[in-house]
């Protein structure tokens, strides 16, 4: 009874002691076994691993692809015009020995910080190298790569591999933001003043030459008119000639009667001469009497000057 209450208490330290003398590394991580703080093993591929209990201690580290974010950081480009960047990293551990001996028992809050400063200064000498119309545009992958590139090599130190860096927002400072609204605005009004100078000038083009057809084409009309009303006259002209050198008399006669009808029209016209005047020749001799019956039966032609009645 005394030896089985002996050899229990020995049996549970005999399995605790094989139990601590054991670690289990999974496929996402990678294992240091160190002694009194010095590495003695490295365990980087999956499954079980051994260490001497209470001497050996194990430290493990993720093996997986790792993202880091920087703080807004601002920058001066070579044109002097400040920006706010934005950027972030993504990164591994490959090397769990030198990661160890570059960042001690901080692990991987302190590995995070010293690629920080070195992410911030690679960041600073490139984005400082070109202008900002350069780190605004969208193709900036090349400023992107030289950034990671930069890094790779002071990052190997701290055991380290960049994979990706990447800009997420590059704004203007808080500070310069009214300002560069400002003066984006004034440029815009000036487009628009322009498009508007341009547009009135084009609008003053075209009424100029509208003006300048109506007037050509109202002239030409014109004239086309005058040529037209000569040649009727002319024809006018040519038909009275010609009735005149048939019969002067009575031509002579038409005519006076022609003055009688517009004369002694009615109304309230009242007109005072002696009854022998020669305005009333052919109404006093026998053969304007005559003359009379002759025009009832002749055919009517059209006064003298009455176009209208030629057309």
């Amino acid at each position: 009874m005394r030896k089985t209450a002996l050899l229990l208490p020995a049996f549970v330290v005999l399995v605790v002691i094989g139990f601590s003398s054991i670690f289990i590394v999974d496929e996402r991580e990678k294992a240091l076994v160190l002694q009194f703080g010095q590495i003695v093993n490295v365990q980087e591929e999956p499954g079980l691993g051994f260490k001497i209990p209470l001497i050996q201690e194990v430290v493990k580290y993720d093996d997986r692809i790792l993202s880091r974010d920087l703080d807004p950081i601002e920058i001066t480009p070579a044109d002097d015009r400040r920006l706010v960047v934005d950027a972030f990293a993504r990164f591994r551990i490959v090397d769990v020995e030198q990661f160890r001996r570059a960042v001690g028992a901080g692990g991987l809050p302190a590995a995070s910080l010293r690629l920080d400063n070195i992410l911030r200064a690679q960041t600073r000498e490139v984005l400082g190298s070109v202008t900002s119309n350069d780190i605004l545009s969208t193709d900036r992958a090349a400023l992107m790569l030289r950034i990671r590139n930069g890094a790779i090599t002071e990052a190997r130190s701290l055991g380290l591999q960049v994979l990706d860096v990447r800009l997420k927002r590059t704004d203007l400072p808080e500070a310069n933001l009214n300002a560069t609204y400002e003066r984006m605005k004034a440029e815009r009004e000036r487009e628009a003043a322009d498009e508007i100078a341009r547009g009135r000038e084009a609008a003053q083009r075209i009424q100029a030459q509208a003006d300048r057809t109506v007037i050509e084409l109202v002239s030409e009309a014109e004239r086309e008119a005058q040529i037209i009303q000569g040649e009727a006259d002319a024809l006018r002209n040519e038909i009275f000639a010609t009735a005149f050198g048939e019969d002067p008399e009575f031509f002579e006669f038409y005519r006076s009667m022609t003055a009688y009808q517009r004369a002694l029209q009615g109304g309230n016209t009242m007109m005072v001469m002696s009854p022998d005047s020669d305005f009333f020749n052919f109404l006093r001799s026998s053969d304007g009497a005559s003359s009379l019956r002759a025009q009832e039966a002749a055919p009517t032609l059209p006064a003298p000057g009455d176009a209208a009645a030629l057309r």
